[in-house]
């Protein structure tokens, strides 16, 4: 499972990761079927907060010497990125109020922390044993083959490794925005984002919508994968992923009618979240850089079975126990989701 080797740190875990015993825990009854019937599963204390730091100096480090952001005066935390501190690049974005860094996704630093011994166990029990495509140390990177097309998007699926650390910037004084939703058009099984530092809520954590993952899998021509129209200079006015019909109105129809889960934590917190959920980067209204890692798991299987049509059991490649559970749970574990049942 870790063909760089275990993580070099071993620190003891909180117990929501581990049993009194100090084995990894399994994910309860509650949590699989949580899982099964939200799309969302969160987490507490599963990254170590001494690499959770080094990657915050990773992160400072990474800014030219004469950026206006200081680490040490919070006022100038502030978005939007100026003029001079902007670079419109693929593998590191600074514009808005938008900070991805990918430079060092496929670095041990980064896949030590998010593909850890805990969370690849956690993530097994839910995709199933052995099933998980490992990342590779020096791999290639997200970006690293540029945008697809002039100032486009970046294809998460181009990469070996963490998709990258992504902070948002402080709006300041910005009116607020309504939310938007939108699922990711790449290939892959199972996200998941992890808090490299404290994010208070309204402080642009990661949002999901509940359920909409069971709403939206059917609304698509393949299961993991998506049409796309291809890029040409001379015909620019078609690019793209292609929705259908009925996934543009049901994605409307859960922006009006379900209310979002605002994933907000402490450092080390996670979440884990299903392939087909509707989902957004939080708004930051508070005075503190959301600071975040994310990460695409993938079964050994996902380019066999990535074209196939929407399965009647929409469960069919993940694990046995996932598919088994019956998708009922307590009001008082419902509440620790923060959803209201």
């Amino acid at each position: 499972m870790f063909p760089f080797g275990k993580p070099h740190w071993y620190p003891v875990e909180p117990e929501s990761a581990r049993t009194a015993s100090g084995n990894i825990m399994n994910l309860s009854p509650d949590h699989i079927a949580f899982f099964k019937d939200n799309g969302y599963l969160l987490l507490e204390g599963l990254l170590d907060p001494a690499l959770c730091a080094q990657v915050r100096d990773r992160m400072w480090n990474s800014l030219p010497e004469d950026s206006r952001l200081r680490r040490d005066d919070p006022s100038t935390h502030i978005g939007p990125f100026r003029e001079e501190d902007i670079q419109n690049d693929s593998i590191h974005l600074r514009q808005g109020y938008r900070w991805q860094n990918r430079e060092f996704g496929t670095d041990p630093l980064l896949l030590d922390l998010i593909y850890n011994e805990r969370i690849c166990a956690i993530a097994e029990q839910l995709l199933g044993k052995g099933m998980l495509e490992p990342p590779k140390v020096g791999g290639k990177l997200m970006g690293s083959e540029g945008a697809a097309w002039p100032n486009g998007p970046i294809d998460p699926a181009i990469s070996e490794g963490v998709r990258g650390v992504y902070n948002t910037l402080p709006y300041g004084d910005k009116p607020r925005e309504n939310d938007y939703c939108h699922t990711d058009g790449h290939p892959f099984n199972l996200g998941v984002v992890g808090l490299i530092d404290d994010v208070p809520s309204d402080g642009g954590g990661f949002k999901i919508w509940p359920k909409s993952h069971r709403r939206l899998y059917p609304t698509f021509q393949m299961q993991y994968d998506q049409p796309r129209i291809p890029y040409y200079a001379h015909l620019p006015s078609h690019k793209g992923i292609i929705q259908s019909p009925a996934y543009d109105k049901e994605i409307k129809a859960i922006l009006r009618d379900t209310p979002a889960v605002d994933c907000w934590g402490k450092e080390g917190d996670i979440v884990f979240w299903h392939h087909r959920q509707a989902h957004m980067a939080g708004h930051n209204y508070t005075h503190v850089i959301r600071q975040a890692v994310l990460y695409d798991f993938k079964r050994t299987d996902l380019d066999t079975c990535r074209m196939d049509p929407p399965q009647d059991d929409m469960w069919r490649d993940w694990s046995n126990e996932l598919r088994a559970s019956d998708a009922s749970y307590s009001e008082a574990f419902a509440a620790s989701q923060r959803l209201t049942v």
